[in-house]
């Protein structure tokens, strides 16, 4: 599940600018004083009730077709790119307990080498590779 796809209803404000509702979320609404905040806004609406639905243990909605909508607004879709905003958003620190021979570890220290640093450096190529 890399990027997703979800229809998103603008509609006009009275008092200007955008209010935005997804069909497939009903608890996700936001708003924008003009259409470029409000799609921003839109996305990260999006991102939350995407994560929040996952957190919760539960499957995500099919996206609804646009053309079966019968809303008053405009109909757009909404890109969401869930590996991005995952690792943007939900990147807690966990501990790691490793063994390393204890010369390496000499020679590492040494030298200041950020063990953590390395690490992280060396998985993100591992999998960037696969």
């Amino acid at each position: 599940m890399n990027k997703l796809f979800y229809p998103a209803t603008f509609h006009k404000a009275e008092e200007g600018g955008f209010w935005v509702t997804f069909p497939d979320f009903p608890e996700c609404m936001t708003q924008g004083d003009d259409m470029e905040e409000a799609y921003r806004m839109s996305v990260d609406a999006l991102g939350l009730a995407i994560t929040s639905t996952i957190e919760d243990g539960n499957g995500l909605p099919s996206a609804t077709e646009p053309d079966s909508l019968q809303e008053d607004g405009t109909t757009v879709i909404i890109e969401f790119d869930y590996e991005t905003y995952r690792k943007q958003h939900c990147s807690k620190a966990i501990k790691k307990t490793l063994t390393i021979p204890e010369w390496l570890n000499e020679e590492a220290m040494a030298m200041g080498i950020n063990f953590s640093q390395v690490l992280q450096e060396a998985l993100l190529t591992k999998i960037q590779t696969k």
